[in-house]
């Protein structure tokens, strides 16, 4: 996949150039492109003087990181216990179907990753189905379409 790092000097260089500023260079980097490219880890390596496996120990280390491409949209469906009881299995399929994809995938077109997750600490809302960093409680199978389309409004 070929990407442009023409903005990535910008995002470098908006951090001062420590080893304390690598999480935050990282985060910056995956809101960017979706996922960490491994031309962007070197990069960040280079500019922050680090060795290029402490990158790369990093951003492997946090779940939030993903060194493999994303979609715009990352569709996460929690299986904690409580969303399990009241449906989650069947929303995630519901989304897989729509998606045509198996959770731990992403749509041809990047547009969309779908995830499980286990807990979320969202129980009284659950089943709970987060779209990027915005939560959805009291899934229904039915809010499955509105959620692909926008997620506002779902329930």
């Amino acid at each position: 996949m070929n990407h442009d790092f023409s903005k990535l000097p910008d995002i470098i260089e908006k951090h001062p150039k420590s080893p304390q500023s690598l999480i935050a260079v990282l985060q910056d980097i995956q809101k960017e492109y979706h996922y960490l490219p491994c031309e962007a880890l070197k990069l960040t390596a280079e500019a922050l003087d680090l060795p290029l496996s402490k990158v790369f120990s990093v951003s492997t280390f946090y779940n939030a990181f993903s060194l493999d491409p994303r979609g715009e949209k990352v569709i996460r469906i929690c299986t904690g216990t409580t969303c399990h009881i009241r449906g989650a299995k069947q929303i995630e399929h519901q989304l897989e179907t729509q998606l045509n994809i198996k959770s731990g995938e992403t749509t041809e077109d990047m547009k969309f990753t779908l995830e499980v997750v286990n807990c979320v600490g969202a129980c009284a809302m659950a089943p709970v189905v987060i779209v990027n960093d915005e939560y959805f409680g009291s899934v229904k199978l039915t809010d499955t379409r509105k959620l692909l389309k926008g997620g506002n409004n779902a329930n």
